[in-house]
């Protein structure tokens, strides 16, 4: 980003049928392979446990009697094809076999980070309006636009409304990162709107997971990648060729090993050298044991280093510090008085462009502990499977793209994989509301619960 640009406008939903129908009619294809470096592709399977829930939850609220929030899992960019395959496949041939009735289209609104269409283009907040998108600042304290919008949805909407109460993706099928109060709230929000209007219908949450396992785990196409990103590091290449063997998970361990404490000991000496940064070094540093403590110790300092030059107090965890930054880095980039002065000076653009160009960088640090946010030093090695070794290799990868300049890069391919969708018990809101009118402690209490009850219910849905 070199230059400065407008505002980042509101988009709002616009539903239009005829687009729902066409990206239903490209999800086979959309689901197998990739025509942009972004585009989710690989997915051979998907399968829905529990399904007849969602189906009757469905038939309640095209019968007018309760407003549905689909607290859904987002843990990479291909979940959107798997819930798209559950709502246009999935659900209507259950209710088929089940016989019970429900009406076409099943959709669903949702909510959408609003930075998106910066990375894919404005195209995609065209599609997602007409799909019955919302867009979100996830940096803002409150996004009253897009609350507003989604409060209205909610009550009067012609799908039920999905939003992912992680409020970004860590990479990890098999770990939950610390659930947002944004699910509980809104569905609490309902409850009153409703009862504001008269109207009697219950409000439910229905938690919604997914997870990822490879059909035919390729060890050999891991190896390809480790051995990228060990030339990408100078490291000299460590194969592994023979894939009949019975340890190949004692294999690659210290392959990935060596790779995480190399790339954190450049980008400790990094912050050290250039930003001045206190970072020591134990005499331990490089054992297993030690990593998460210097991997949160550099995400630390990362962020310090673009709230300093951002002016941020560092406030809250990871994500929402993630979260803030971002909006600081846009409010420097998309700039509200470009709508207003049409025709600025060439000193004025000049100085407006350099602003922009630098804000752009200082969120690099961002996007490098934003790669990391869900990473423990512990995953692999608590159970070595093909799917986490997969999934750590590719947040490495992911994390020196970025280093290396390339902001949307194409990920290797690891094998056909298998989307599995559980859905949970259903949350009954309506039936919390007491607590929640009783004070502000009250009310605090009860959207904290309720975000805790989500948060168990989609671990416990994982296998």
């Amino acid at each position: 980003m070199q230059r400065t640009q407008p505002k980042l406008n509101f988009i709002p939903p616009n539903f239009n049928p005829l687009i729902l129908r066409f990206v239903h009619w490209s999800l086979p294809i959309l689901k197998r392979f990739r025509f942009l470096p972004w585009l989710p592709a690989g997915i051979k399977k998907i399968e829905i446990a529990n399904g007849e829930i969602l189906v009757e939850l469905y038939h309640q609220f095209q019968s007018g009697k309760i407003r549905l929030i689909l607290a859904f899992r987002h843990c990479e960019v291909d979940d959107p094809l798997s819930g798209l395959h559950l709502l246009s496949c999935g659900i209507p041939t259950i209710a088929r076999q089940q016989g019970i009735k429900i009406e076409s289209p099943v959709h669903s609104h949702f909510m959408y980070d609003r930075g998106m269409t910066i990375w894919a283009g404005d195209w995609l907040g065209w599609l997602f309006s007409r799909m019955g998108g919302v867009p979100v600042h996830r940096g803002k304290t409150l996004d009253w636009q897009a609350i507003k919008q989604t409060r209205e949805l909610l009550i009067n909407g012609q799908f039920p409304l999905v939003v992912a109460p992680e409020g970004a993706t860590n990479g990890h099928s098999e770990t939950i990162s610390p659930l947002e109060p944004g699910v509980a709230q809104l569905a609490f929000w309902c409850v009153e709107d409703l009862a504001k209007h008269h109207r009697i219908e219950r409000v439910v949450v229905l938690p919604i997971n997914i997870q990822y396992r490879y059909l035919d785990p390729q060890w050999s196409k891991l190896d390809r990648l480790l051995s990228k990103l060990e030339t990408d590091c100078g490291l000299p290449e460590q194969e592994v060729i023979d894939d009949n063997s019975q340890n190949l998970a004692e294999l690659y361990y210290p392959r990935l090993l060596r790779l995480g404490e190399y790339l954190l000991s450049e980008m400790e000496q990094f912050y050290r050298c250039f930003y001045h940064r206190h970072l020591p070094l134990s005499p331990d540093s490089a054992s297993p044991e030690n990593l998460p403590h210097r991997l949160a110790k550099l995400l630390d300092v990362s962020l310090q280093v673009g709230e300093e030059y951002f002016g941020l107090k560092p406030k809250g965890n990871i994500i929402e510090r993630c979260r803030r930054l971002e909006e600081a880095g846009w409010n420097y980039i998309y700039r509200q008085e470009r709508n207003k002065l049409k025709n600025l000076s060439p000193v004025k653009q000049g100085l407006a462009d350099w602003i922009a160009a630098e804000a752009d960088l200082r969120m690099l640090h961002m996007r490098l502990a934003e790669s990391f946010v869900a990473v423990t030093g512990t995953y692999v090695r608590e159970k070595p499977s093909f799917e986490r070794f997969a999934e750590t290799s590719l947040i490495l990868f992911d994390a020196i793209a970025r280093i290396k300049g390339n902001k949307n890069p194409r990920r290797p391919r690891l094998g056909w994989r298998k989307s599995t969708v559980t859905i949970g018990e259903p949350i009954n809101v309506s039936d919390r509301v007491k607590t929640y009118r009783q004070n502000r402690q009250g009310a605090k209490q009860a959207v904290a619960q309720l975000t805790q009850d989500i948060q168990t219910a989609l671990e416990k849905a994982i296998n």
